[in-house]
């Protein structure tokens, strides 16, 4: 108690300085800053107009972010959230630039937007309501007096009808507009150096679809000419159409025939239609064609068709006359085993085709069958690869290349001459839960310790000393390692690996594409391992549930996925066939139980043993249930009429109370309420919030508070630790005295309102939530105005409970994450007074009804941290270290210390100075030894 008691003062003294410093970025924190899973149609190498020659690699995802990727690293340049369509359900979005082009272009919905291709700040943003877009090309036409800095933007868009628009490529504003009255269906827009074409479907008579070109002058946005294809015996829909060129010196629509024996081509323009035969060796059924083809305006009019069957894959390269009009197959690419993914880039008019297949990397010119470049991949790809795009430079006779390739898992991989450069794992954009995890290194020690307990004492002695000989194989490594540490250890300016203090640990994160993510905390976020783990292109997941060396992955279908923490293995898994809401856990001595809630709140089937939990059901109401029971809650709770429960949180399940009462300034002590069964509810009526304090045992309403005039469509975020909890909202005044703008409300629970009183149960040795009638708490409030929303809360955990807790704060507004001191949210501050004595003493501060974010308190720094839903901490064996884990659209981990690192050494104590110093005075010693013998020995003959 002497010990703990000294931690607390110490930790009390501390000034409040909690934020990283520039230096530690990066080292004590990790972001994975994620765009998403990049479409194929929307992500291209560009070069913009700099200083640098170098090229930038842009994309647009399929969550609709666009960015810009430093191709050296994989880093993010910048990132843009274009999904401000005033439609719901808007399709894919799409992306595109030309070289030399300082912005480029996205649509996504009804809103079209320009940004700066360097920094990605708007140029210019545009809503078309009532329209969903269909295609977007940029117009590139042949002439000397356009401005090279912008190219304007032809848009098609369907709604009543197909529009097709000219969209000025500076301001924004539309040029022209073509409408089409037919009623056909818009399919793609497409140009030329001297033509725009608009192409659409029409119903045949009978059966099938015809293919409609309509040419229309660039300047006007007049048709000029119209030309319909016979493709209604091959065409379908919009689906059997392969390719429409764009931005190409011959814009080429592709198609094939219902048996997938014959490839036909079209120059858009014009009426001709060639036929090319489709020569399928392998005996199996083609599953996919795909069309690659150069965009840009003096590209050489040549194309790659790849196709793709069961276990194999080939592509043939075609070439257009321009003059005739005819297509001519070139070449062909052999056949490969398995899969392949294709890249199309150019260098002036030179075409090049990237290959990727399981093993290797291959580049050939579209001129010719010869290969320029090829380069065994040193990592193999963990799957297959979807789509890629490519950068090809050409040097003397021979070729560099580097393509970025996305995988079937959502992971982004960029290879440079058949070498891995980076990964990013987009999957994890949106992750859907995260827990942390530990391996259970103490397994196989444990069952030793259990054998030699069931031992003689002779026995038990020698297998412990076996057990001690069979460690000694891992003495050479720990030799050989050891000088490494010594020198780290003293030249570094502080210790720089905290593996043994339990700085380094894994989080199990569950991605919404079927995937589990292991993250190691200690190596800045770096993936250990990453498994397919749902049988299904996507699912829901509930919770993961951790225990050590495990982990378990709840989706809402109730079936269930175990795993090891180490290896990734999957070690068991369920199937069901009964939807779940959530998981619940039942802790008890031994390992904890759990049990799946369905849409009613009450738990599919009970649980052997004792235990106690809570459930939330669909129609607002909060139930209480004893474990083995799942017939009849024990109790039920039930807002009051007009009020919706939208959010209920308990206490940590790591919650430690280092001291059960605070201590003022006079000496007494004001004696927490902890009750360890809190439950914070909170529900929303028209223009109100309503916050309850339930006992999660009995079910008893301890307290609860209403505020007026909150803005329900805002985020309302709540948390509950040890003695206190917290909440956030947005308020409007309902009378004018009343203030307007984002609230935090902070309130403490007491025993008393009285020092030294513990209330009528002070006395008690125990009591029962539902036997004996519980005391209401003694509840201190205050409010705070913010300056900006909070949409998540958390609390930092340490292992005693001994360091200040921090309150954890998801600011959307600025996507940040603060930690905001809880000295500063004390509800005990005076008002209009500055503080006596005795309250400076304990820390007190003069209330001020606006809380200005210090910028200490901000953990992820200068990060844009987006998307975040859920905040997850940790205590570490070092008691001043709270692990925090962010995650949502980002992930995001830091270290925080509340109070500073008092327990370990800083960077201002220099490690080798100290040992210089030792070094000194034993040398010191050694050679004053002597001096002070012999003058002893003198003094006594003397004397």
């Amino acid at each position: 108690m002497r010990l703990q008691a000294t931690l607390l003062w110490l930790a009390s003294c501390v000034p409040f300085t909690v934020a990283i410093y520039p230096d530690e970025v990066n080292h004590v924190d990790f972001h994975h800053a994620l765009l998403g899973v990049p479409t194929a149609e929307s992500t291209f190498f560009l070069r913009p107009p700099s200083s640098s020659n170098a090229s930038l690699l842009y994309t647009l995802s399929e969550d609709s972010l666009v960015g810009a990727i430093n191709p050296r690293d994989g880093s993010p340049l910048w990132r843009q959230n274009v999904s401000r369509s005033s439609q719901p359900d808007h399709g894919p979005g799409l992306l595109r630039a030309s070289d030399g082009v300082s912005s480029i272009v996205s649509a996504v919905g009804d809103y079209v937007s320009s940004w700066s291709a360097l920094d990605g700040k708007l140029v210019w943003e545009n809503w078309f309501v009532d329209e969903s877009l269909v295609d977007l090309e940029l117009l590139h036409l042949a002439d000397p007096h356009a401005a090279p800095s912008s190219k304007d933007t032809v848009a098609l868009f369907a709604g009543k009808t197909g529009v097709v628009r000219r969209v000025d490529g500076e301001s924004g504003d539309v040029k022209w507009e073509y409408r089409d009255e037919s009623g056909e269906t818009p399919f793609q827009v497409s140009s030329s150096s001297t033509e725009v074409f608009y192409i659409s479907l029409q119903s045949g008579l009978l059966k099938g679809t015809k293919v409609k070109v309509t040419s229309l002058d660039p300047v006007t946005g007049r048709q000029t000419r119209q030309v319909t294809l016979n493709s209604e015996s091959d065409v379908s829909g919009p689906e059997s159409i392969l390719f429409v060129g764009a931005n190409t010196a011959s814009p080429l629509i592709v198609w094939a025939d219902k048996s997938q024996k014959t490839l036909k081509v079209n120059v858009i323009g014009s009426k001709k239609v060639s036929s090319v035969n489709i020569e399928n060796t392998s005996g199996q059924e083609i599953r996919s064609i795909v069309v690659h083809a150069p965009h840009q305006l003096n590209s050489l009019p040549h194309f790659l068709v790849h196709y793709q069957t069961e276990s194999s894959s080939w592509a043939d390269v075609y070439h257009v006359d321009l003059k005739t009009e005819a297509v001519s197959k070139a070449y062909s690419l052999p056949r490969v085993q398995g899969w392949s993914a294709f890249a199309t880039s150019n260098k002036d008019a030179n075409v090049f085709f990237t290959r990727i297949t399981e093993a290797e990397l291959t580049v050939v010119s579209s001129a010719s069958h010869g290969i320029l470049g090829r380069w065994p991949l040193q990592t193999p790809p963990q799957g297959r690869f979807l789509h890629a795009v490519a950068e090809v430079v050409a040097k003397g006779e021979s070729v560099a290349v580097r393509s970025a390739a996305v995988l079937e898992s959502g992971d982004w991989q960029l290879i440079r001459n058949g070498q891995n450069e980076w990964t990013r794992y987009e999957a994890l954009a949106g992750a859907q839960a995260a827990s942390w995890a530990e391996a259970d290194t103490q397994e196989e020690l444990a069952h030793q310790l259990q054998v030699e307990g069931h031992e003689s004492i002779y026995g038990a002695y020698l297998h412990r000393v076996k057990r001690h000989v069979k460690d000694l194989e891992h003495l050479p490594e720990w030799l050989k390692e050891l000088p490494k540490r010594i020198l780290t250890s003293i030249l570094s300016d502080e210790i720089s690996n905290l593996d043994g203090f339990g700085v380094s640990k894994t989080v199990v994160v569950a991605t919404r594409n079927g995937r589990v993510y292991a993250l190691d905390t200690g190596n800045h976020g770096a993936v250990s391992w990453s498994v397919k783990a749902s049988q299904g292109e996507t699912w829901n997941v509930k919770a993961i549930i951790t225990q050590p060396g495990y982990a378990t992955v709840y989706p809402d279908d109730g079936s269930s996925v175990t795993f090891n923490v180490t290896s990734g293995g999957i070690v068991k898994r369920t199937s069901a066939t009964t939807k779940i809401r959530s998981v619940a856990v039942v802790s008890n001595d031994d390992t904890p139980s759990t049990i799946g809630i369905n849409e009613k709140g009450a738990p599919l089937e009970p649980l052997s043993g004792p235990g106690f939990f809570v459930t939330s059901s669909d129609d607002g109401r909060v139930l209480g249930w004893v474990a083995s029971n799942n017939k009849v809650p024990v109790w039920e709770f039930a807002p009051a009429p007009g009020q919706k429960i939208v959010r209920a949180v308990a206490r940590p399940s790591h919650d430690p109370v280092a001291s059960i009462g605070k201590v003022l300034g006079n000496r007494s002590v004001l004696y927490k309420y902890l009750n360890p069964n809190l439950v914070l509810v909170t529900a929303v009526g028209d223009s109100s919030a309503t916050f309850y304090l339930l006992d999660a045992v009995s079910g008893n309403l301890l307290y609860t508070t209403t505020q007026e005039g909150v803005d329900t469509t805002q985020p309302i975020a709540s948390t509950i630790s040890e003695n206190w909890f917290a909440y956030s909202f947005l308020a409007h005044p309902v009378h004018p005295s009343d203030a307007m703008g984002y609230q935090l409300v902070i309130s403490e629970l007491y025993e008393s309102p009285i020092p030294n009183d513990r209330g009528s149960l002070g006395s008690a040795a125990n009591f029962s939530s539902i036997h004996d009638l519980l005391p209401l708490p003694h509840v201190i409030s205050q409010a705070f105005v913010i300056p900006e929303p909070i949409s998540h809360m958390g609390v930092t955990e340490t292992r005693q409970g001994i360091t200040i807790r921090q309150l954890l704060c998801y600011l959307p507004s600025t996507n940040s994450l603060v930690g905001i001191p809880r000295p500063f949210l004390d509800p005990r501050r005076p008002v209009d007074r500055d503080p006596t004595a005795n309250e400076a003493e304990e820390g007190l501060m003069r209330y001020s009804p606006y809380l200005e974010f210090d910028g200490k308190w901000y953990l992820s720094h200068v990060r844009d941290v987006i998307g975040i839903s859920n905040i997850l901490s940790s205590p570490t064996l070092l008691e001043s270290t709270s692990l925090v884990f962010a995650f949502g659209w980002d992930i995001f981990g830091t270290r925080a210390t509340p109070s500073q690192a008092f327990d370990i050494l800083g960077k201002g104590f220099s490690k080798l100075q100290l040992l210089a110093t030792v070094v000194a005075l034993g040398v010191g010693v050694v050679f004053l030894a002597p001096m002070v013998r012999r003058k002893q020995v003198n003094t006594i003959w003397n004397s």
